[in-house]
Parts: C-alpha cells; structure tokens; sequence
C-alpha cells in the first residue's frame, strides 16, 4: 500500500471505525486511543497490507486492540473501586431504551459483542465479519444467533421485573 492508498483507506473507514471502537469501549478517549493505533499500526504495516484487505486488517486490528485494552484497565484497576459509580443517577427505576439495549450488549463476552457491533449497527455482511474477525461465515452465524438470544433474555428478563 502506497501513501495514497494509505490516506484513502484512512479517510474511508475512519467513521465506520470510530463508531465500532466507541460503541465496543464506552469511551470517546479509549475509542479515539484505538482507532489512532489502527492508524500507526497500519502505517508501519503498510507494505505487507493489501489495499483490498485493508478494511478486514483494520477492523480486526481494532478488534484486538479493544480486547487488549480493556484486559489492560482491568489488570490496572485499584481494588476497591470497583464500587465506585463513573456518575450519581437520580432515578434507577428509569432507562431508556437505548441504554438498556447498551447494558444488554455490554454484558456479552468480546467477540459476541463484537459480531453484534459489526453486523447489526455497521451493517457488515458475515463474510466480512468473518473475514474481520477470523471466523467463518457460519460460526459468525452461530455467534450472532447466541449473542442476540442472551440480549433476548436480559430485555425478556427486564419486561417481567416490570
């Protein structure tokens, strides 16, 4: 990949990539961190990188990076914290539905919620989620299946507590 292709693809996928890393992490900073490694990682890596497979390596470079990331703050949190609430909320009786949804995906393993992220908000098809992440297009399949069923159970879980 030459440095044209390298600012095309950066200028293409930048968004798709920032959307992917916020919704995953939950964080403006952790997701704008990753998607700049995206970035460094791909530059160094710029002459082994196809131009056609940029947007698989990137994602599933991304991909990766959250996982270590997130592995990282937990080794790195304080015990004792993990009490503390980020924000005070006036009424947890109250959600509304996107966050319970949020809470739902957030309660998946990594590469659930990733599959969830990918195919259901950036709209990727199993291919190139299985291509992203490694996996074939029927594993992506069971995957999906189970990660929407347990997001099923906590929402069905939910409607009842109501």
């Amino acid at each position: 990949m030459n440095r044209r292709e390298y600012n095309i693809v950066v200028q293409n996928l930048s968004n798709h990539l920032y959307g992917f890393a916020l919704r995953f992490m939950r964080s403006q900073d952790d997701a704008k961190d990753v998607v700049q490694d995206v970035f460094e990682k791909l530059w160094v890596n710029r002459k082994k990188v196809e131009f056609e497979k940029a947007k698989a390596w990137m994602f599933t470079t991304a991909h990766n990076s959250m996982i270590n990331t997130i592995n990282r703050n937990q080794r790195m949190q304080l015990p004792g914290n993990e009490n503390i609430p980020e924000r005070p909320r006036k009424d947890f009786n109250v959600f509304e539905s996107g966050q319970v949804v949020d809470r739902a995906v957030n309660i998946l393993p990594p590469l659930q919620k990733s599959i969830i992220l990918l195919r259901d908000l950036e709209g990727y098809s199993y291919e190139e989620i299985g291509n992203i992440l490694s996996l074939s297009p029927s594993q992506v399949k069971v995957y999906l299946f189970r990660a929407r069923n347990k997001i099923k159970k906590q929402l069905k879980g939910l409607t009842e507590l109501v």
